[in-house]
């Protein structure tokens, strides 16, 4: 029974969405329904929390700081309501979920950068296992080690 389910819930799932890791910093564009008129509002902040639930239900946090008030919201990544998720940044982060991050404000709250390539989650009715890879990589150290061999190289010289 519960492989038909799963089956079930992957036809309503997305075709494609950003691989969401806690540290990424994303804008997420929801459909918001005013009366009779809808309106795309976009949500910035950085990813706390991801993994709960699987398939139709999967859910991510989202934290912001608007106006000195923390806000955080859970979006499910299926729902109809969202348009869009866009991954803008990358932090190293070294936890599962960031909750310690509601105690920090200020200089505390920042994290080290670091720059990644953008991978799509493939969802596929035949191959449920289907993950993509996200590849992070720290910011140039190839140049830091090409002038320290310069450095050596002009000192055995002299």
């Amino acid at each position: 029974m519960d492989q038909l389910l799963k089956k079930i819930s992957l036809k309503s799932c997305k075709s494609s969405i950003p691989v969401l890791r806690p540290g990424y910093q994303v804008r997420v564009h929801q459909k918001i329904t005013e009366g009779n008129k809808e309106r795309v509002q976009v949500f910035q902040g950085m990813v706390i929390a991801t993994g709960s639930g699987e398939g139709v239900g999967q859910t991510f946090t989202v934290r912001k700081i608007s106006e000195g008030i923390g806000v955080e919201k859970v979006f499910p990544i299926h729902a109809p309501s969202i348009v869009k998720i866009e991954v803008q940044r990358a932090h190293k982060v070294r936890r599962a979920k960031l909750h310690f991050l509601r105690d920090l404000s200020g200089k505390a709250l920042r994290l080290k950068e670091v720059s990644f390539k953008l991978v799509e989650k493939e969802f596929d009715t035949k191959n449920p296992e289907l993950e993509a890879v996200v590849v992070e990589t720290e910011e140039e150290p190839a140049q830091e080690v090409k002038e320290e061999t310069t450095k050596e190289e002009e000192k055995k010289e002299n």
